[in-house]
């Protein structure tokens, strides 16, 4: 099969059979056309669009696993003189395993769904909007154009304004997905000019046309600056990662999008679109090796990510949000991986991250469900013996996470911090020390949840839950925190939450636990089958490049053994005590002695305001940069419009007629004679002036 091309046409119908349940459900199953179709004909042939993109995704993997590939256009839109704006696809390892990733947990997500929007009025609407997502996110990771990758990339943007906002009657939803919306535009404005400078040098669109000149990129200067040309495309275009990957200070979108039903948690900020900017910064390889100024710039902003996004998960007490802060920290990590050249490794944790984290996002969901959707942790505990497929699938979800030796998360995230510790770029060290610091955070705050909802004391079906009276943790005293930030309105049935005195959560049904189930067992095992072709194989040969000056991965490789090897000297290691660290004090401060935290609280005070105002980053924006558009705003509103045009032109005009009219008006007077008079002194004038007599 070596060298054997992939049939296009089989191709196209990955991203087209999504398309196509969007539309029939989207169209048929909605008043746009008047709901010709039911419920059950919209969840099938969602269903059934992704099943087949998944079996043909399968497939691809398969065969570019035997040697064939694809790079070719599949439709021409436009050329403008020598440029061509094209449809085409690269299909080598990188895209068929992404391909695998979006499609199964789409599926998975498509399945839940069915459960838990049961009682939605917009059931056929999500359906058709976490197709269109899949169909969006496809083209995205099988584009071989700027101009395609351009279009995936504000396409899934779109999907997402759409998802988060669902419950569009809800004033939160709708602040929620606008925050998103121009928090991302932020991101692509730098994304948009990355690509301009590359298209503007190179004089294409196409990926491997513009990474053929790269070492000719590599000796330019943008116009005018002085600024290395490859190093400002480079951070323009890590800048777009920012925004759709969550990095700091572009991060404030991801926690608020909580506001979306939960399946496109897992779906969209968990799985696919937040790590659309990992997987783009990857394909980018061979343009970023050649910039160390770029590398340290995505290295700083990883770090600054995983270690202090981690920080603001411990203190939340909505369920999702902790997941959230989470995906946040784990995203970090990821970016420290591209920042210490491991795209490789970036993109391990990206696969096997989409596994675990949508696991528990929608374990997430199932504990919802179960507490009649309440998703304040301090209003649960005990939950185990109630849901028990939900509490095993989601304890896997967290060891994995946390980055226990055999689980899935082990092999990659002990992978990132080997790779920057090997590093030595500028900001290395910081990075060593965040990604180090961050095992501990991350090991405290997803087992405080874990305590929390499915161990100790149940807390559910009280009339004055200890919750909202004095608490169990560091909001012991924090009443101001119980409302989580204006966000109580969580959970797809806004008018009842929580359980009733005497009544007991349940486990979810088969539609839900089911995806659970399918997604916890690549979470137990996919890193210790796939570490060995995917990091130090050939699954990536020709597809990422890595330079002569990076040695972050050869100093991987010559400690790699085994899968089995790697995982029993984990347990030696730094990490794994630090992890066990984390796990072991949030055992103590919620199971055992819940006057730990309180304890925190008191002393540092401080610290839990700043947390609890996340750093004051939403403050900031709103002050700076929403504060600054309105000044300027009103600026150009006051003197520009009310001055210029409406004062001058407008009115101004208006005022000159006006006056001139009142003069005018002088003249008339109602009386004959006085016109006579007039009329006389005007033919005496014409007289003079055609027939002047006293040159006669």
């Amino acid at each position: 099969m070596a060298g054997q091309l992939l049939n296009p046409n089989l191709l196209l119908a990955v991203p087209l059979a999504p398309l196509a349940g969007a539309a029939i459900a989207g169209l048929f199953g909605t008043k746009f056309f008047g709901n010709l179709v039911g419920r059950k004909v919209s969840h099938s042939v969602t269903i059934a669009g992704v099943a087949l993109a998944l079996v043909l995704s399968v497939m691809t993997l398969m065969q570019v696993r035997g040697g064939a590939s694809f790079n070719g256009t599949i439709y021409r839109w436009m050329t403008v003189g020598s440029l061509n704006m094209e449809v085409g696809f690269q299909i080598d390892a990188l895209a068929a395993m992404m391909m695998c990733v979006v499609t199964f947990v789409s599926l998975m997500v498509h399945i839940y769904t069915i459960g838990y929007m049961a009682e939605d009025e917009g059931y056929n609407r999500f359906f058709s909007y976490i197709s269109l997502f899949t169909f969006s996110m496809l083209m995205l990771v099988m584009a071989n154009n700027f101009l395609q990758l351009f279009f995936g990339w504000e396409a899934v943007g779109l999907v997402s304004y759409l998802l988060i906002g669902f419950w569009y009657t809800r004033p939160t939803a709708i602040f929620a997905n606008m925050k998103a919306f121009l928090v991302n535009r932020v991101g692509d404005f730098g994304f948009i000019l990355g690509i301009g400078l590359l298209l503007a040098a190179s004089g294409s669109l196409n990926y491997q046309e513009v990474f053929a000149q790269k070492m000719h990129l590599a000796g330019m200067f943008v116009p005018a600056t002085g600024w290395p040309l490859l190093t400002a495309a480079c951070i323009c275009l890590f800048i777009g990662a920012m925004g759709k990957s969550a990095q700091f200070p572009l991060h404030v979108w991801l926690p608020d999008s909580m506001e979306g039903p939960t399946p496109i948690s897992a779906l969209i900020h968990a799985a696919t679109m937040v790590t659309a900017g990992i997987f783009m910064v990857a394909r980018m390889s061979p343009l970023f090796e050649l910039s160390d100024t770029a590398l340290s710039f995505v290295l700083v902003i990883g770090s600054i990510t995983a270690l202090f996004m981690g920080f603001l998960g411990i203190i939340q007490n909505d369920i999702k949000r902790v997941v959230a802060y989470s995906t946040l920290s784990q995203l970090g990590y990821m970016t420290v991986a591209l920042g210490s050249s491991a795209y490789s490794v970036a993109v391990f944790h990206l696969m096997t991250h989409a596994f675990f984290k949508a696991l528990l996002f929608l374990g997430a969901g199932s504990v919802i469900i179960g507490m009649h959707h309440d998703q304040d942790i301090r209003n649960m505990g005990g939950l185990r013996k109630y849901m028990p497929i939900t509490w095993i699938t989601s304890l896997i979800g967290s060891l994995a996470l946390i980055g226990t030796p055999f689980f899935s998360g082990f092999y990659s995230k002990d992978s990132i911090i080997e790779a920057a510790q090997a590093t030595h770029i500028w900001g290395s060290g910081f990075a060593q020390f965040s990604v180090l610091a961050g095992v501990f955070v991350t090991a405290f705050y997803s087992f405080r949840m874990y305590f929390l909802v499915f161990h100790g004391e149940e807390r559910f079906g009280k009339p004055n839950t200890e919750a909202h009276s004095h608490g169990h943790d560091s909001d012991a005293h924090n009443e101001e925190d119980a409302h989580d930030d204006g966000h109580d309105d969580h959970g797809h049935d806004a008018h009842h939450h929580g359980l009733a005195p005497g009544q007991k959560p349940h486990e979810s049904p088969f539609v839900v636990w089911f995806p659970l189930v399918a997604l916890a067992i690549p979470s137990l095992i996919i890193g210790y089958l796939t570490i060995g072709p995917m990091l130090f194989g050939d699954f990536f040969n020709g597809v990422i490049t890595v330079g002569e000056n990076h040695h972050a991965m050869e100093a991987l490789r010559e400690e790699w053994h085994s899968p089995m090897a790697m995982a029993l000297h984990g347990v030696t290691t730094p990490t794994f005590w630090l992890a066990l660290a984390g796990v072991v004090s949030a055992y103590y401060c919620y199971l055992v002695n819940r006057k730990v935290p309180a304890w925190f609280y008191e002393k540092f005070h401080a610290i839990h305001t700043l947390l609890d105002n996340k750093y004051y980053m939403d403050k900031f924006n709103e002050v700076v940069f929403a504060g600054g558009a309105r000044l300027l705003g009103g600026g150009l509103w006051n003197v520009g419009d009310r001055g210029l045009i409406d004062g001058l032109v407008v009115n101004g005009s208006a005022r000159l007629v006006g006056w001139f009219s009142s003069v005018v008006r002088l003249g008339q007077t109602g009386y004959i004679y006085h016109y006579a008079f007039v009329m006389i002194i005007g033919v005496l004038a014409t007289l003079m002036y055609f027939f002047p007599f006293w040159h006669a």
